[in-house]
């Protein structure tokens, strides 16, 4: 345990950093507790000012919905809760808030939905991921998650009350439910395989800030630039080769450049062999260098020899992963492809080799913008095809799904009024969409930049009316595009507009009027019965379409 730290009597730690060594008798290992008991040390960083703590369960909250979070520790104390720490609620409708005590400044807070067909007879809660996402998913369905607000957190003190409130009509129905809330560190999230009746039988990480707090001393002479006053310097950075910076409210050391180790104890930041440590920008002296002129020729063969192979091991490890992820890729979206137009489906591949010339390496600088599921550029393919290629964000399941999804749908999809599938490059991680370039920018640009005739408008509305009633009625399955607005609706030199990005869209089977689903969609274009019930019908689309008409008005 290192100092700050410690156990035993009072001279072992500094006041506040006193921790408790737990032996059950059994053949437990001990742990270190801190706080009231109810934490468990996992990990002591010097060096980062920080301790990793595990806490059992959720936040305890009566039946008013008010719970207390501080585990004991101290507002005037050393810790803080890091910033990388963030609220998790778990529950059907509820939302869940992380306060700082007896005030009102809301630290962070978010809401978690469910339908009622997630709720079994015997008022047990069955957490589902969504349906058709893919394995290991962290947003399932009757939970939220949310971070800290930095404005609103300045670190005074761990925040300790949390409040978990229903809301909603069937509130009743929910309350019957096992609600809980956590604070944990980003990237925690219950396991799905958690026994839900018995959340204390969980260890739930976080991570809190820590510095010397000396109250004493914080009313000597301020300086603004953050820096300890000499005698402030000796009483807390206690080796001599330690530097101080005075925070808000206490005292944070750290070795100098070139030292490491503890700044709190005597001697305790010792000189680093930078000879041991090539690859840091630091002098090692000693090293004789004696190279000559026969010798200095070799090293240049060598060099010469080792560029040229290395060139020839990136060519062959980049035509093994294009061919890995054509392999990936091909089982697929080409299925889905053959399935509805066998004739176009090998036409619609389209190379690596290929895109990466057009766009020379994807330069920034021929980026046409970015819409909600990826990045999009403007080129002329080989067969001088002016095209738009979109190139997905971020390299994550969610993504690729949304990805498959649109060129399924645009795949079966032939509509003037509908933008135009070319094809399709398989060789990438993440797939990437060609489709036909449309040169006169978004409906939303001409409505809020220029001006548009009244025929226009007419013109426009009925033509946006056609296509979706296309994808409602017309093709062998019905679609429902789920993100109707301004900015998807493109417009060519003549003004006729296209109905794009389907990286949102769903299908919905012949037999059935809607289908359950998480809630996406953009603010203000969102069916409000859609993003209550999560109950997805063609309606929705309309909803959304009858907002693009008042826009149009």
């Amino acid at each position: 345990v290192p100092y700050p730290f410690g156990v035993g009597p009072a001279e072992c730690y500094w006041p506040g950093f006193n921790l408790t060594c737990h032996t059950s008798g059994r053949e437990e290992a001990p742990r270190l507790l801190l706080g009231d008991g109810t934490l468990q040390v996992a990990e002591i960083s010097i060096k980062n000012s920080t301790v990793r703590v595990m806490r059992a369960g959720d936040v305890e909250v009566d039946a008013a919905g008010n719970g207390l979070f501080g585990c004991g520790l101290a507002d005037d104390g050393p810790y803080t809760l890091s910033n990388s720490s963030e609220l998790v609620a778990v529950g059907c409708n509820v939302y869940a808030i992380l306060q700082e005590k007896n005030k009102l400044t809301m630290l962070s807070g978010c809401a978690s939905f469910c339908d009622e067909v997630f709720v079994a007879d015997n008022a047990t809660a069955i957490y589902l991921e969504e349906r058709g996402s893919s394995p290991g998913t962290k947003y399932n369905m009757g939970s939220c998650q949310a971070p800290l607000i930095p404005a609103h957190y300045v670190g005074n003190g761990v925040p300790g009350q949390v409040r978990l409130k229903y809301f909603g009509s069937n509130g009743s129905i929910y309350k019957m439910l096992r609600a809980m809330v956590f604070v944990a560190e980003q990237g925690w999230y219950p396991p799905l395989e958690m026994d839900y009746h018995r959340p204390d039988k969980m260890a739930v990480p976080f991570l809190l800030d820590w510095l010397i707090v000396a109250p004493g001393r914080l009313a000597s002479a301020e300086l603004t630039d953050g820096r300890c006053t000499s005698v402030e310097a000796r009483d807390v950075c206690k080796s001599s080769e330690s530097s101080c910076r005075k925070p808000t409210r206490g005292y944070i050391c750290s070795c100098r450049h070139g030292y490491q180790g503890n700044p709190y104890i005597t001697d305790g930041c010792q000189d680093i062999n930078e000879c041991d440590f090539p690859a840091k920008d630091t002098e090692c002296y000693g090293l004789s260098t004696g190279i000559g002129v026969g010798s200095g020729a070799s090293v240049i063969v060598f060099i010469v020899m080792v560029f040229f192979m290395m060139q020839k091991y990136k060519h062959q490890r980049a035509t093994k992963l294009r061919h890995k992820f054509f392999e990936q890729n091909r089982g697929q979206l080409l299925q889905q492809l053959v399935s509805q137009r066998v004739d176009t489906a090998e036409r619609m591949i389209i190379s690596l080799e290929e895109l990466e010339k057009a766009t020379n390496n994807f330069d920034k600088s021929r980026e046409l913008g970015g819409g909600g599921h990826g990045t999009v550029y403007k080129e002329i393919l080989s067969d001088l095809h002016v095209v738009a290629i979109k190139k997905p964000k971020v390299v994550v399941q969610k993504e690729i799904g949304e990805f498959i999804n649109e060129v399924a749908i645009l795949s079966q999809v032939n509509h003037r009024n509908v933008v135009k599938l070319y094809g399709c490059c398989l060789e990438t991680e993440v797939p990437m969409l060609v489709y036909e370039f449309v040169s006169n920018g978004t409906l939303y640009d001409h409505l809020h930049a220029r001006s548009l005739s009244w025929d226009d408008r007419l013109r426009i509305a009925t033509e946006t009316a056609k296509s979706l009633a296309y994808l409602h009625s017309s093709v062998s399955i019905p679609i429902i595009h789920r993100d109707i607005k301004s900015v998807n609706i493109l417009l060519d030199d003549t003004l006729t507009s296209k109905v794009a990005d389907f990286g949102a869209s769903r299908y919905i089977p012949m037999e059935q009027s809607g289908v359950t689903t998480m809630v996406q969609g953009t603010i203000g274009y969102l069916d409000p019965m859609y993003f209550y019930t999560s109950r997805l019908t063609d309606k929705s689309d309309v909803y959304s379409f009858g907002v693009i008409l008042v826009e149009l008005l």
